[in-house]
């Protein structure tokens, strides 16, 4: 069973009730957080993706998240670790971190101490996903990391929450939000007419993760 297939079954409630156990929220609260933090986590991997410094600390990191994670899902859910998480989102987010939880804890009233332990779960999966299709697609440039990134964008869309969000933390030291939300909806587009693909990390888990 690949991962489509996995997050197409059981997984996405599975996340959803373990993320809420660890972090006190309800169903609802904790599939807006993590609908609300997805665009975010894929915007600023791909910036990352681009930059060729840190392209090349992104492509040690999926190294080291080869998927194992997703074999052993109810293990980590069930054991409530947050540290890895912190630690992708100190990488991804740097000094925009606090920005980002903030941003998320408004849209989605849910207090910036349970939106923390929410991405600082999910990053990991993320994570675990991306280097899983790294190892498999033998990813081996920052050009090739960014373009994959892109391809599993889909879903991510400027106009949404989370796409708002990436803006604002984006913008917050003159970051080059519009530029980075175009590349990331052009990923996901057909022929530019604004079809979205109906494949990718960010839509499978939008779908299951989405509005309910």
């Amino acid at each position: 069973m690949d991962i489509t297939q996995l997050l197409n079954s059981s997984l996405g409630q599975q996340v959803i009730n373990g993320i809420g156990k660890q972090a006190g929220t309800g169903e609802k609260d904790t599939a807006s957080v993590i609908n609300a933090s997805l665009p975010v986590i894929m915007g600023m991997l791909q910036k990352n993706a681009n930059s060729p410094d840190e392209s090349k600390n992104l492509m040690k990191a999926l190294d080291q998240h080869d998927g194992g994670i997703l074999n052993n899902l109810s293990s980590f859910l069930s054991s409530g670790d947050t540290q890895d998480g912190s630690k992708i989102l100190d990488h991804i987010l740097g000094d925009k971190k606090d920005t980002a939880i903030k941003a998320i804890s408004k849209q989605t009233n849910v207090s910036s101490e349970n939106v923390s332990k929410i991405i600082a779960l999910v990053a990991p999966i993320i994570m675990g996903y991306l280097g899983q299709q790294k190892k498999g697609k033998k990813v081996e440039s920052g050009n090739g990391l960014s373009d994959l990134i892109g391809s599993l964008a889909g879903g991510t869309d400027a106009a949404s929450i989370g796409g708002s969000i990436l803006s604002t933390v984006l913008n917050q030291k003159g970051g080059n939000a519009g530029n980075l939300l175009n590349d990331i909806l052009g990923s996901v587009t057909d022929g530019g007419k604004g079809k979205k693909k109906n494949s990718g990390l960010g839509n499978v888990l939008g779908n299951l993760f989405g509005k309910k």
